[in-house]
């Protein structure tokens, strides 16, 4: 889908206060596909201690120049200050002719993460198949595994998206739209699957989120990440076994389900990123 670019980049936020539910490798990996159809990218990794999507960036930058190749993917930058001024600040200065600004924010309660998850256009909180990590959303009965009750963090993006449709209303701001992906689900068994299956529907009608499949746990992710290339860098990958193409295609079916704004970008850029793809 194409439109008009809007004045403002749109924003892309991927929190979840829980590690360890490939928040990062997703963020990295969406990125860099908005920069192969042409669109401009801007990255702003808040989690300072890892900033593994920093780290990322700068290998991949690194690879280009070694092997002297084109990779499209975003300018990245980590904010060290100590103020939202100053966080906002660095977004209007590296936001400057993006389309996007995508945020990798840490995994635990940071106050600069729950800012730019109020502050999202589109809200991407990837969790593991497991119950561990719904309950970062809501509660669960022992016995029956109905919703019980939201989390802290469900009710703080449903006030922030209530506020958020009344600005829209009044054509200040985007609606937010916010997507629960599914990452790493071929390590639930059946019965799991089912009951998270049927708790996430329920507090999907509840809160207002989608849900989206994300990515499968995978070594190919771990092995791309000193070289900072990605499953889309065709051409630069060496000969990709079957299981490489599927999470191909899985990452290019979640890239679709977030149903992201892509601007219009010039004929000749867009046949350029289509060879690269």
């Amino acid at each position: 889908m194409t439109l008009t670019p809007p004045t403002e980049p749109q924003r892309i936020v991927f929190a979840n206060e829980k590690g360890g539910t490939g928040k990062s490798t997703t963020a990295v990996h969406v990125a860099v596909a908005l920069a192969y159809q042409g669109a401009r990218v801007a990255a702003i990794d808040l989690d300072t201690r890892q900033a593994t999507m920093h780290r990322y960036c700068e290998n991949r930058a690194e690879t280009r120049a070694r092997r002297g190749i084109d990779l499209p993917g975003p300018s990245c930058t980590v904010f060290e200050g100590s103020t939202v001024e100053e966080l906002e600040a660095l977004v209007e200065r590296v936001g400057q002719g993006m389309d996007f600004v995508i945020f990798d924010t840490p995994g635990r309660d940071d106050p600069f993460a729950r800012h730019v998850a109020t502050q999202a256009d589109t809200l991407v909180t990837p969790m593991n198949d497991s119950f561990v990590d719904f309950d970062l959303i809501g509660q669960v009965d022992a016995e029956t595994f109905k919703v019980r009750r939201l989390s802290f963090y469900a009710e703080l993006i449903w006030e922030a998206r209530l506020k958020r449709s009344r600005a829209a209303i009044g054509g200040q701001r985007r609606q937010m739209d916010w997507v629960v992906v599914r990452n790493r689900t071929g390590h639930s068994d059946a019965r799991n699957q089912r009951r998270l299956d049927q708790a996430l529907g329920e507090l999907s009608k509840r809160v207002g989120f989608r849900v989206a499949q994300g990515l499968s746990e995978r070594v190919v992710y771990r092995e791309l990440f000193p070289s900072g290339l990605t499953l889309l860098d065709k051409g630069h990958l060496g000969e990709l076994g079957t299981s490489h193409l599927v999470a191909r295609q899985e990452l290019r079916s979640l890239v679709a389900h977030l149903a992201l704004r892509i601007p219009q970008v010039a004929p000749e850029l867009q046949l350029q990123t289509e060879k690269a793809a």
